[in-house]
């Protein structure tokens, strides 16, 4: 069953998930015709192979660690870092603590 997604003007809470981290790994917050917003928990040592996505991308570390992996080196994400990504960048991303991350995908397309 598909979880419910946030409407125009319906508050979206960001909180630590605390001892509830790491729920669910997936949750889809919002999907609007430019953006799409994902919050993503990790167990420590899981992660996402490396990737594009064909939009801009921005990736918030809302809590604990995660290392980030683009082809220019390894970034060290903890709370509050947030990085941003021009389309078709190749990523890669492993939490090394527990962690959760708001995902904010731009789905218009860049030439």
């Amino acid at each position: 069953m598909a979880q419910p997604r946030a409407r125009s003007g319906e508050i979206i809470s960001l909180r630590p998930l605390g001892e509830r981290l790491p729920g669910p790994r997936t949750r889809a917050l919002l999907k609007a015709r430019q953006l799409e917003l994902v919050r993503l928990a990790l167990r420590a040592g899981d992660g996402l192979r490396e990737h594009q996505a064909p939009g801009e991308i921005t990736v918030q570390c809302l809590e604990g660690q995660i290392e980030f992996r683009l082809p220019g080196g390894v970034h060290r994400l903890g709370p509050g870092d947030l990085i941003h990504l021009a389309p078709r960048e190749t990523l890669a991303l492993t939490a090394l603590t527990d962690a959760s991350v708001l995902v904010t995908l731009c789905l218009v397309k860049s030439d």
